[in-house]
């Protein structure tokens, strides 16, 4: 895991600590969701995860990311829509590491009163995600199983931090895209004072 730089913002403390897990399986080739993860890094109170760099074998240590979890108030989990979804890794990392139990269920609330966000470009403009639109559908009902996955832990989900149309952006308006990513991290407000979801109860009896 990398870690933020240099502690360059006041009442570090008092933020909420923040993990980003970065999932892009040609980051090296990406030019909006590189630029949001190298901004990103410089925020103290921000820990980011590049899922890819970290497991491109695909074999996720479980307890290592559930600890790294348990450590955060806020899990961002920043990637490109692919196929009105997510990577395959993270999927991967949802189906495994987000354990009955542990995240959900029976003595599942490990994760209860946290924050999860979704920071997510699409090369698709804003238009297209309308019932109007040629994907015939919203953004928010697209995002629907990841909603329902915050929740079935017990966690908040919040609105997305969101880019589309990135084909056609220019340099300038992808760094101030970066810019913008920086100043929602820097003031995202801690889940403790923000209004929290009640968990799902799941019958033993599903298990």
């Amino acid at each position: 895991m990398l870690a933020g730089g240099a502690d360059n913002i006041a009442d570090v403390s008092a933020r909420p600590r923040i993990l980003i897990l970065f999932a892009h399986p040609y980051s090296h080739a990406s030019r909006v969701n590189r630029a949001m993860a190298e901004a990103a890094q410089g925020l103290p109170h921000v820990t980011l995860c590049d899922l890819y760099e970290t497991y491109p074998d695909f074999h996720i240590d479980v307890k290592r990311e559930q600890a790294a979890l348990a450590a955060q108030d806020v899990v961002v989990l920043q990637h490109p829509f692919y196929w009105y979804s997510c990577p395959s890794l993270l999927k991967e990392w949802i189906d495994s590491v987000l354990e009955y139990g542990w995240a959900y269920g029976n003595g599942g609330n490990a994760l209860h009163g946290k924050d999860m966000v979704q920071a997510i470009s699409t090369g698709g403009p804003d238009f297209a995600y309308r019932a109007d639109g040629y994907n015939q559908v919203t953004m928010q009902e697209l995002l629907r199983p990841f909603e329902r996955s915050a929740l079935l832990c017990g966690m908040n989900y919040r609105a997305p931090f969101l880019i589309q149309g990135v084909r056609t952006k220019s340099a300038a308006e992808i760094a101030d895209h970066a810019a913008a990513y920086v100043d929602w991290l820097t003031a995202y407000p801690h889940p403790r004072d923000c209004v929290h979801c009640d968990q799902p109860v799941v019958p033993e009896t599903d298990r």
